[in-house]
């Protein structure tokens, strides 16, 4: 699913389209249209409690209401080792699948969310169980 940007993403201001593609139930590849990044996202409720509020002025560019078809993502740096892997949960990703607008919000003032919180703090240690 091709989504329209409504605000630039940080670092990458000249990407106005981006292709959301499903890997599994917790992973989705984002891929911009044309020449620009591509990113692992993860879906961060899979992993922890979390929430946060949509800025209005977001939830107006796109066009959010109370019945709007939301998903939120976070950017992961994968590893080669995926205990070394990173999720940026400061700055998810939400789309609107109902219009196809997607941005990214940067919640300030979070002490509970890290911008490169380890996913194995998430990961089940085998010889615990």
């Amino acid at each position: 699913m091709q989504f329209t940007l409504q605000l630039p993403m940080l670092g990458f201001e000249s990407v106005t389209h981006m292709e959301l593609q499903k890997i599994d139930d917790i992973f989705m590849r984002l891929e911009s249209i044309g020449d620009g990044p591509s990113f692992t996202l993860i879906n961060p409720y899979a992993l922890r409690e979390y929430s946060f509020d949509i800025p209005i002025s977001l939830q107006a560019a796109m066009q959010i209401t109370e019945t709007s078809n939301l998903l939120i993502y976070a950017i992961i740096i994968l590893n080669t080792s995926i205990e070394k892997s990173t999720i940026n949960f400061v700055a998810p990703l939400i789309f609107n699948t109902d219009n196809q607008r997607m941005a990214q919000v940067i919640l300030d003032n979070r002490a509970d969310f890290s911008i490169a919180e380890p996913i194995s703090t998430y990961l089940k240690n085998p010889s615990n169980d």
